[in-house]
């Protein structure tokens, strides 16, 4: 089997690295990888040539039997793919919902790395978690970039500055690793989850668990966000309200699948803020947390600085890349049973959004 890595258009990262080649290949696996792939990940042609051929683009689609990449092939290249060969990146189908019916039509069989179940068997392939580690921590130090104010506490023969208060708003993944961060800089930190079950990990990295009482159970929701009533949105509002006129930071995490960016905070509460603070915005693609958030953009407003960004991970793409392309790795180590993929496998099956087991071929 002939697998195909190609370079990003608009992304820093590489769906893998020279060293996950090297792990895969003794399966018998071949590697063709677009001249450049790795290039802007710091993973320069010469690393891959050790274990694949480096190609021209346009060999690389016409011979994989399997391709990956991290954001979809562009349709444009489509037609220059081998008969039956399969695609492998994040297609976000509840995004983007012509996604599926396109590939459907022109008959490829697409495996989504965001549909993965969310389960303990499937952690090691878990990009979305992944990528919302690195997502919470750079989103802390773009925070502290833009900040008017010290982080941590400072005693100085000029007196004393006390330290920052952060507010993260979401404690699934990116949140924990925001918390962390900011603790790790001296930040007071404080923290809100709709989930209950999301205190002690809030509480274990010392910070501040902010409860309001009455949220809908999202225990299956496979780490987002769930719909909440409009009467628990309204307490929640006010007690956020409370919260952030405090606070120096605030960072942002909570989305719902298939729907947008839950509202956490309108326009009035960024007014209460003061000015020099801080808002990051990592729901920005889905409509953002925060009423005032331009997605890929940053803007102040009454002093504030408004952050919108919901690729934070791209911003490191070296270790990025690393962490995606060990999840793509693991994945791949179990997506075929001999020739066909394994659909009697729970992940393999979850994943796949086009031309389904019904459909299997083996591959050429």
């Amino acid at each position: 089997m002939i697998i195909g890595l190609i370079k990003e258009a608009n992304d820093p990262r590489v769906a893998l690295v020279p060293a996950n080649l090297a792990k895969l290949k003794p399966s018998g696996i071949e590697f063709i990888v677009e001249s450049g792939a790795g290039a802007n990940a710091f993973y320069p042609d010469e690393d891959y040539a050790a274990n694949a051929r480096v190609l021209g683009r346009q060999e690389v689609l016409q011979q994989s039997d399997l391709l990956v990449s991290v954001h979809p092939l562009p349709e444009t290249d489509w037609p220059l793919l081998k008969q039956g060969a399969i695609l492998v990146a994040l297609f976000q189908p509840f995004a983007d919902p012509d996604i599926v019916p396109a590939l459907e039509k022109q008959g490829i069989r697409a495996f989504s790395l965001d549909m993965i179940p969310r389960t303990t068997l499937a952690q090691t392939m878990d990009v979305l978690s992944s990528m919302a580690s690195i997502a919470g921590y750079e989103a802390v130090l773009l925070a502290a970039c833009n900040l008017s104010r010290y982080i941590p506490m400072m005693v100085t023969a000029a007196g004393t500055v006390k330290p920052s208060k952060i507010l993260v708003l979401g404690a699934g993944v990116a949140g924990l690793q925001a918390i962390a961060t900011a603790r790790r800089l001296g930040a007071s930190v404080e923290a809100f989850d709709t989930r209950q079950a999301a205190k002690e990990e809030v509480e274990s990295l010392g910070a501040r668990f902010v409860e309001v009482e009455g949220a809908v159970d999202d225990r299956g929701a496979g780490g987002y966000a769930v719909q909440q009533s409009e009467e628990y949105l309204q307490r929640q509002r006010a007690e956020v309200q409370a919260r952030a006129a405090k606070a120096d930071i605030i960072i942002t995490t909570a989305q719902v699948r298939g729907r947008r960016a839950p509202l956490l905070l309108p326009a009035a509460t960024v007014e209460q803020m003061r000015p020099g603070s801080v808002v990051v915005d990592l729901a920005a693609s889905t409509g953002g947390n925060c009423e005032l958030t331009q997605d890929n953009k940053i803007i102040r407003h009454h002093g504030v600085t408004i952050i919108g960004d919901s690729n934070l991970a791209a911003r490191l793409p070296q270790d990025a890349s690393l962490l995606f392309g060990n999840n793509v790795a693991n994945f791949l180590k179990i997506l075929f049973k001999g020739d066909v993929p394994d659909f009697a496998n729970e992940i393999v099956r979850e994943s796949c959004i086009s031309v389904k087991e019904t459909e299997s071929a083996p591959i050429a």
